[in-house]
């Protein structure tokens, strides 16, 4: 969804108690019951929260759920972005909002401004937007949840890679300066910089590649895997040192810059070789292809990487005894070795979607209407009857039963309907479209 702030500057300080009362309900209801919604706020009178929801509402910060029990709301993710923004102002780390700078499956990306002027990125986290479509079968911890689940998890996902981003930073690792976190958002310093896949010929990939194979390295001696390493997921800032001799050509450093963090794991993660391995990997297969660079020498290897530094401490357990507990590092874990599996469900599958054509679509469509889907087949109960059984048998879609006249209802003032004895339009449609699309008729 796309971020309107429009609305933010007429927002009454009553709608913003409204509206932290819906999501305060949100822990506990999927659809916040108007009469708790008024008991939350703690506004006087049953005609100012009517009116604070109904103002909500227009701006679509909260809706209503159709065919619910009660009279109640559900916060949107509009909402939650507005909580969001209000508690970034007053916490004087907003001061305006600029362009839309990036999108991804999981985040949308805006520039912002502080009160200084100073330029910033705003990191809003969206779970369950719109890929891992078939993931919600494979997280029975939301208990169909899923609005309020999602952004829960969005929530999680913030808090985590802001914990992250603090102490890497604060350890002098490549990566952006913290500078706020509120919710499902997260506050950093912008980089004049660019992603590595947009880079089309580095001067010493060799180089590179070895600050990147340095950084995992470093990571895993303080207890950490990154578990995304990709080139979606690193910067690259460029500088340029004027040359001291005249005529010369100016000196241009690379440096690489780590973003996105939710999915960090610890070392003694259960399957943390194998997040390590697939960040190597990652690395030396886009190496080869984009700038036909090949290592001399293999590794890093998890058993070297993982070997402790003398006088260093352990980034992974900082960071959980920083306030992202053990618990929720379980519960976001959990989505994401779902969603992972799901986005490589989805990446093979998709070329064999667009290959199988429309038309085997609309015969499949077709045969849901007719047939009203699998589920909705009944159960044919045992027959005893064997004489009945070979009548039954016998039968078959394309067999013309006769239609027996009906009797004695002309004389009671009622006309018969005229029934076709022809064979169904729609089922000779299916079976000439599955027979063309190659279906065993």
């Amino acid at each position: 969804m796309k971020l309107d702030t429009r609305a933010i500057r007429y927002l009454t300080n009553d709608d913003w108690r409204v509206l932290a009362a819906v999501e305060q309900g949100s822990k506990n209801h999927e659809v916040v019951p108007t009469t708790l919604i008024a008991h939350l706020s703690g506004l006087r009178g049953g005609s100012g929260v009517h009116k604070c929801i109904s103002s909500l509402a227009k701006v679509g910060l909260i809706a209503k759920v159709k065919n619910a029990r009660y009279d109640g709301y559900r916060l949107t993710y509009g909402g939650l972005d507005y909580l969001a923004l209000h508690t970034h102002r007053l916490r004087s780390t907003i001061f305006s909002l600029g362009n839309q700078i990036g999108v991804g499956k999981e985040s949308d990306i805006y520039i912002t401004a502080s009160p200084e002027n100073r330029q910033q990125v705003l990191k809003l986290h969206r779970l369950g937007r719109i890929s891992f479509r078939t993931v919600k079968a494979n997280r029975d911890y939301l208990r169909n949840r899923s609005s309020g689940s999602w952004m829960y998890l969005s929530r999680l996902a913030a808090q985590k890679e802001f914990a992250v981003m603090k102490v890497l930073w604060r350890e002098g690792f490549a990566v952006p300066e913290p500078i706020g976190w509120s919710r499902h958002t997260v506050v950093m310093e912008f980089i004049d910089s660019f992603p590595l896949r947009m880079v089309d010929s580095v001067a010493e990939p060799g180089k590179l590649y070895a600050e990147l194979m340095d950084i995992i390295v470093k990571l895993a001696q303080r207890g950490l895997i990154h578990g995304d390493f990709n080139e979606f997921n690193i910067l690259i800032r460029e500088e340029t040192t004027p040359s001291t001799t005249e005529g010369g050509e100016d000196k241009v450093t690379v440096t690489p810059i780590l973003i996105d963090f939710p999915q960090t794991i610890s070392t003694n993660h259960a399957n943390a070789q194998m997040y390590f391995d697939r960040d190597v990997n990652c690395i030396k297969r886009y190496f080869e292809r984009r700038f036909k660079y090949v290592a001399d020498e293999d590794g890093p290897f998890f058993a070297e990487a993982v070997k402790p530094v003398e006088g260093e401490t352990r980034l992974d357990v900082e960071v959980e005894a920083s306030g992202f507990s053990r618990k929720m590092a379980k519960e976001l874990e959990r989505w994401v070795g779902a969603a992972g599996n799901e986005a490589e469900a989805e990446d093979g599958a998709e070329e064999e979607e667009e290959e199988e054509g429309d038309e085997e679509d609309e015969v499949e469509d077709e045969v849901e209407v007719v047939n009203g889907g699998e589920d909705a087949l009944p159960e044919v109960e045992q027959v005893d009857d064997p004489e009945l059984a070979e009548e039954i048998d016998g039968l078959s879609l394309s067999d013309d039963l006769p239609v027996k006249p009906v009797r004695g209802l002309r004389d009671s003032g009622l006309e018969p309907l005229e029934l076709p004895s022809e064979p169904d339009v729609v089922a000779e449609k299916v079976r000439s479209k599955k027979k063309a699309a190659g279906w065993a008729i």
